[in-house]
Formats: structure tokens, sequence, C-alpha cells
């Protein structure tokens, strides 16, 4: 089993050493920063399986990145931006504090379920957006036909910091310890059931803070383990490259990438991404089951068994486990990275001893916060 305390820098650093060689690459069109950057333009006309096999190979054997210079026209990106300011005006209006999962409050304004918010507000910009080939292209090369689109709209203003260098969701939001539970081949799956992907909009110089990227960190098997680690994070941060983007060019990388958004060291600029994280569509159970009407059936006997491990077990098997998908503008993470899950909201009833009706009303409760509307 992979364990934390085991993570050493310098085999990560071994990793991080191999170079991209654009000679195995054909369709890119050059290699900055160890990142592939291809033109869109070429990844139009290529075959498209052949596009759809090498990109895949980036993602996975390769440096786990690739740019796409031209991946979407900038009139489209400008009419999404306008969107996406006036829902953040929105947000500030009402009082919203949109925080981050990896940077410090106020270093950014934040959009979640950008998505849903933008086909709701502006359904042509939507579609003109969202209906983008080269997103597709990339999309399913990872995940397959089928994928489920999700995005958050980040904001990094003038002076934000940068974040600390990070991997994603799915195990890349839990804490070290959470991850030790996972058993290793959980490592090299949970990659492979979600694409990261950024839209830029507007042109992101250097000074702006484009993404820090670790190219082929992704290949370092104890790389969920490290967060929080001092030693990791001083030298991702120092290792990590950065690639200047124009607006409508889009970056895709594996999850299992370490990376970060970079420092924004200007006085006026608020650099805008549009995150795009994309699911496999096999990340769903078989059947549909009412979990709430389970565990108030059960509820009652939990009780009764109080300390007797089989109601905890059983609960394993009725209860949500898992806290996504969320609605994180109602239900933020609160002392971690991930908000409570439906497990943990009846975990909380059985300590206190509350009643069928207390917890069918915290079940409401913890239900509506995860609704969008």
């Amino acid at each position: 089993m992979l364990r934390a305390a085991e993570c050493r820098v310098a085999d990560l650093a071994a990793v991080v050493a191999e170079q991209t060689r654009l000679e195995d690459y054909p369709l890119a069109d050059r290699v900055e920063a160890n990142v592939l950057v291809y033109a869109a333009a070429d990844l139009r006309a290529a075959d498209r399986q052949q596009a759809l096999d090498e990109l895949a190979r980036a993602l996975g054997e390769g440096p786990g990145v690739v740019v796409v210079e031209g991946a979407m026209d900038p009139a489209v990106v400008d009419r999404a931006t306008d969107v996406f300011f006036g829902v953040i005006d929105e947000q500030r209006s009402a009082g919203q504090s949109v925080g981050d999962h990896f940077a410090k409050p106020g270093a950014n304004d934040r959009i979640w379920n950008s998505l849903e918010k933008l086909a709701v507000v502006a359904p042509d910009v939507f579609v003109d957006y969202h209906g983008n080939d080269i997103i597709d292209l990339v999309s399913t090369a990872w995940l397959g036909p089928a994928y489920q689109m999700t995005a958050q709209v980040n904001v990094v203003n003038p002076g934000g910091a940068a974040q600390v260098p990070h991997r994603d969701y799915h195990l890349g939001f839990m804490s070290a310890a959470q991850i030790e539970r996972y058993p290793d081949h959980v490592h090299g799956l949970s990659p492979a059931l979600t694409l990261q992907g950024a839209i830029a909009h507007g042109d992101t110089p250097i000074e702006t803070g484009p993404t820090m990227l670790l190219p082929h960190s992704q290949k370092y098997p104890g790389g969920y383990l490290i967060a929080g680690r001092e030693d990791f994070a001083e030298f991702t941060t120092a290792h990590c490259a950065q690639v200047p983007f124009a607006k409508g060019d889009a970056v895709f990388f594996s999850p299992a990438l370490i990376h970060g958004a970079g420092t924004n060291r200007t006085t006026d600029v608020r650099r805008m991404v549009n995150l795009l994280q994309v699911s496999s569509a096999f990340g769903r159970t078989m059947e549909s089951i009412d979990r709430e009407r389970i565990v108030l059936a059960i509820y009652p006997e939990l009780l009764a068994r109080g300390e007797d491990p089989r109601a905890e077990i059983a609960l394993r098997s009725a209860a949500e486990g898992y806290p996504f998908p969320t609605n994180l503008d109602r239900d933020p993470p609160v002392g971690g990275l991930a908000p409570p899950s439906q497990a943990d909201v009846v975990r909380a009833a059985l300590a206190e001893r509350r009643t069928v009706d207390e917890l069918r009303g915290a079940l409401k409760e913890h239900a509506t916060r995860r609704e969008t509307t």
C-alpha cells in the first residue's frame, strides 16, 4: 500500500525529469516548457482517430498536459465573459463570498456550476461555447463518448497569490489519511475517471499567473499523498512550468498532473479561466436507489444497536457516503476539502441520539443544500 510517509521528493524529481519529445507526437506544433502545444486547425484537419489516439497517449503516457491554441472563437469567449462577470457581480451584491479549495479567501472569484448558470442566463452563448469541437475531441480522447461536463469559473484578481500545487478530483479532494484507506489500484483508476481543462477568457501572459504545470507528474505513484507536505510544495512550486495563453486557447490535463493557478502580479488584470471538469460516463450505479428512504427506515434499528459494529457497516451500504456531486455555492467545504456526506449527517444524528423526525429534517436540509435551484 502507498503511504504518505514513504513519499520522497527525489522520487518525484526523477519522474518529472523526463523530457517531452516532439517527434513522438506528429500532430503537435511544438513543445514549450515540456508541454505539448497543438494548433486547433491541425487537430481539426487531422484524421479523427489519429488525433484521439495521440491525445490520449499524451495525457496518459506523455507529459500529461496539452495546450490547444485557437480552440475557441474569441468572440464567443467574450460573450461568455460578459455573462460570467454579470454572475460575479450578482454574487457580490448578494453578499456571497465564494471560496476555493486551494487558494486563500479573497484571492479569486469563483462561479460554481458555470455550466448551468451560463445555460440559464444565455442559452445561445451556451450552445456556441460548449458546442466546441476541440473540447469534444479531447474529452472523447480521454474518457470516450457519453462523458459528463461540469465547469467552474475562476478569476484570479490582481495580486491574487498562487494556489498550492495539487492534484484534482477525486482523490485530490481528500486528506492523506483518507487517501491511504484506498488501495493502490484506485490511485491509478481515479485519474482515468476525469479530465481537467481550462479555457482562457483573456490573453494571459506570464505576469498574470497562468496555470502552473508540472509535466509528467501524473506518473508519480504517490502524488495524491503529498498534499500538505512542505518539502513537496517547495519542489513543485519551484519546478512547475507556465505557458502563456491567448484568448480562446485551451489547456487540458490529467487530474493527476500536479498544477495550480499562478500568482497574478499585475495591478489591473482580472485573469478569468473557465475550468472544465469532465467525468466518465461510467461513474454511476446500476440501479436508481432512494437512499434517504432506506436510511429513515433503518434509523431506529441503528439507534437501538448502539456500538454494534454491524450498525456502522450497514450504514455504509444504506447511505450515500460520498459528498459529491453537490452545490458548492450552498454546500461549501467546512474544515476540509469536501462538505459532509449523507452518511455523515446520519452519523451525527446517531451520536446525538436524534429522533427519526429530527433526522428527516436534517436530511431534507442536506438535500436542499445540494440542489442547484
